[in-house]
């Protein structure tokens, strides 16, 4: 892959998520939801978020104020490859693994073989570019 599509490529813009839980419900609950309804999660209050791309968890951290919007500080966050396999739809064993996944049943194998190969690529040229 030519080093100027690795450059276009790292600047896409994609979704992160900040998750600060999720629980199971039934639909019948759902349904009943109001204005004032309380959601329990099984998280700690205390305990790290999770950081996410593409529904793959890709680190945690902690919620901070920024001005008078939220954040999140970083407190770990997995390797190059970790990041690029979530923008793929694929868990590897350098992910970090979520509790539950949240793909549709058949998104993993969205991904061919050769966009694999694409992807661990640009996962090389990040981390060119970190050293």
């Amino acid at each position: 892959m030519p080093v100027s599509d690795i450059n276009t490529i790292l600047k896409l813009n994609v979704p992160v998520i900040v998750r600060l839980g999720h629980r199971r419900m039934p639909l019948g609950d759902v349904l009943k939801l109001t204005p004032g309804s309380i959601v329990e999660l099984a998280k700690s209050a205390d305990a790290p978020l999770d950081l996410m791309v593409n529904n793959c968890q890709i680190g945690t951290g902690n919620a901070v104020k920024v001005g008078e919007q939220f954040g999140l500080s970083v407190l770990s966050v997995g390797d190059a490859e970790a990041k690029i396999r979530a923008l793929g739809g694929q868990g590897s064993a350098g992910a970090m693994s979520t509790p539950e996944p949240t793909t549709d049943g058949g998104a993993e194998d969205g991904v061919e073989d050769q966009d694999m190969s694409e992807l661990d690529a640009v996962a090389d040229a990040m981390d060119a570019e970190q050293e």
